[in-house]
């Protein structure tokens, strides 16, 4: 049994296959709105877009829960979590499952993931490392 506050880690391939097999699973891309738009998302279908902290100030989403509610996801959904590097959106995970949906998994490595030898992101892993669709507004 896992020691995760939530169902478990995995990677970006995982997600994906998980969303293309199975019309129940849902993506919450828990990044800001700027990330959303100058850093680019994960181009899937059922994807939300409900963010764990707020910009600029990055603190806690006190209605986090109650917008993913309000983006039609329940708890009979399987919930894939994203964000920059899989931080975020592991602290997202425990939060929804603490809250009654219990199958949450954290997309480690998030979209961008860990930053490399260089201090640049979305080259070591991460949705984009992994050359997974995703788009830019």
């Amino acid at each position: 049994m896992s020691s995760l506050p939530y169902r478990a880690d995995v990677s970006p391939r995982q997600a994906f296959d998980a969303m293309q097999a199975n019309m129940n699973a849902v993506m919450i891309d828990v990044r800001t709105g700027p990330e959303w738009i100058f850093v680019g998302q994960p181009k899937i279908a059922r994807l939300a877009n409900v963010s764990w902290q707020s910009f600029p100030t990055m603190m806690v989403n006190p209605d986090f829960e109650a917008q993913v509610r309000q983006a039609g996801i329940t708890e009979e959904h399987e919930i894939y979590l994203l964000c920059r590097s899989g931080v975020r959106s592991a602290a997202a995970a425990a939060a929804l499952t603490q809250a009654g949906f219990a199958v949450c998994y954290n997309v480690a490595g998030g979209f961008e993931g860990d930053l490399d030898q260089s201090n640049q992101r979305g080259r070591y892993n991460g949705w984009k490392a992994e050359g997974l669709p995703w788009q830019q507004k």
